[in-house]
């Protein structure tokens, strides 16, 4: 079995067997408020609060979100311990991190890493249909970066979540679906 399905410059082919059992488990990002980030990412997005970590002596707060569908909800541990295991042993986690007091600073907000300087882009959320989600986002008064027809690239959409962080709304099988039309 290959370890890569493509090429490209720089890639190890060789074993690396020290980091089997590695799992990409997060991608971090600063909120500054956590009752419209929350709001937005459960009831915009969808997605279920796994994990919330108090750090009182450092005055921050973790707030570990994910997809699970009924089976995956019903193998969340109740007890705070096992689910902090769960939490960090999962794939694909979004850790929301909110530095108390900000949500009182008018003037404070986060870089999203799309202004200049550039660095950080966005994440993806990959839905069954992305027109019908963007219609449901536009209904929910969603900012858009760009609109599924919008540009060259037909068939995905970009919202901000309230800290102006992008997110790519794209359907898996778009790609394909467009390259058939051509």
């Amino acid at each position: 079995m290959p370890k890569h399905f493509e090429e490209a410059p720089g890639l190890y082919h060789d074993p690396v067997p020290e980091t089997e059992g590695y799992v990409f488990n997060q991608t971090m990002m600063r909120i500054k408020d956590p009752e419209r980030s929350l709001d937005f990412y459960t009831r915009v997005l969808g997605m279920h609060l796994i994990r919330k970590l108090d750090f009182p002596e450092m005055k921050f707060t973790l707030y570990f979100l994910g997809y699970l569908d009924d089976r995956q909800l019903q193998s969340v541990p109740g007890d705070d311990a096992h689910r902090t295991t769960y939490t960090f042993g999962r794939e694909a986690m979004l850790e929301l991190t909110h530095n108390w007091g900000t949500e009182n600073d008018e003037d404070f907000a986060y870089h999203n890493g799309n202004d200049e300087p550039q660095g950080f882009g966005h994440i993806g959320i990959a839905v069954p249909d992305v027109y019908s989600a963007s219609d449901r986002f536009e209904k929910l008064g969603v900012e858009f970066v760009k609109k599924p027809d919008d540009g060259k690239m037909k068939g995905l959409s970009f919202i901000k979540d309230p800290d102006g962080y992008w997110i790519e709304i794209l359907q898996p099988d778009m790609l394909e679906k467009n390259r058939k039309k051509d």
